[in-house]
């Protein structure tokens, strides 16, 4: 069985992806540890979330905000619930941590929040707790496909 980086580098070369994979010696498992490693602001990595409704759904939003849950359940029309990491791993086939924007095992919703929009480019997991792409945001609307979303606070 093929690492997650190994199979999300094989998603980005396949589909042309413009980024750049970036693997680290040190965890980038939260949004406060890429960025430390990465020597940029916490608010640079976008990071990848999933909830769970009648469905699951990604949110993508800014490392230094929070998802409004009020602000969410109108989107969505239900009342979300964070995806346990069986969830995670089931419907993305990635470990928490590690889920990058797109190339999920799964066709699965994303929705990217607008505080992403604040940055030319971001940095967002690739798969493994040590992995992450640098991408343009537009970019990163053009790969997930996402529906653009104010749900951060």
């Amino acid at each position: 069985m093929s690492s997650g980086l190994d199979r999300f580098k094989d998603y980005v070369t396949k589909n042309k992806i413009d980024c750049e994979i970036i693997i680290l010696n040190e965890s980038t498992r939260t949004s406060q540890l890429a960025a430390k490693a990465l020597g940029c602001t916490v608010a640079e990595i976008a990071k990848s979330i999933v909830f769970t409704c009648d469905r699951p759904f990604i949110i993508i939003l800014s490392g230094d905000k929070r998802v409004n849950l009020n602000k969410l359940s109108k989107i969505v029309n239900c009342n979300p619930k964070l995806a346990d990491a069986n969830k995670v791993y089931e419907e993305t086939g990635y470990s928490i941590g590690g889920v990058p924007p797109f190339g999920h095992k799964k066709e699965i919703k994303v929705y990217l929040d607008k505080s992403i929009e604040r940055f030319k480019h971001v940095y967002a997991a690739a798969g493994e707790s040590n992995a992450i792409i640098k991408i343009s945001v537009e970019n990163l609307k053009k790969y997930t496909n996402a529906e653009l979303v104010d749900v951060s606070e």
